[in-house]
């Protein structure tokens, strides 16, 4: 396969393999493979996700009821208002 790619860009990774001491298709070769090698925060956080253990239908009837429990009522008015409203 061939990439054409700008002129500003090659001659930024020529000047990085002269620094380096390898050919270019070694530098953008490796910034290649970084970039795929690298799993980025969403697939990280996905594959976390699917390798968790599946909560029993129990748990999760005892998950709803707490959170159900612990609700707080809704009101109009701000916690900041009544100390101005008195």
């Amino acid at each position: 396969m061939t990439i054409q790619i700008p002129d500003d860009l090659a001659r930024g990774l020529e000047g990085i393999a002269a620094a380096q001491r390898k050919s270019v298709e070694e530098v953008a070769l490796e910034g290649l493979r970084a970039r795929f090698d690298r799993a980025s925060s969403p697939d990280v956080v996905l594959r976390a996700v699917r390798e968790l253990a599946h909560p029993r239908a129990a748990a999760v009837d005892d998950l709803e009821a707490a959170i159900a429990g612990a609700e707080i009522p809704v009101h109009d008015r701000g916690a900041f208002d009544r100390l101005l409203l008195g």
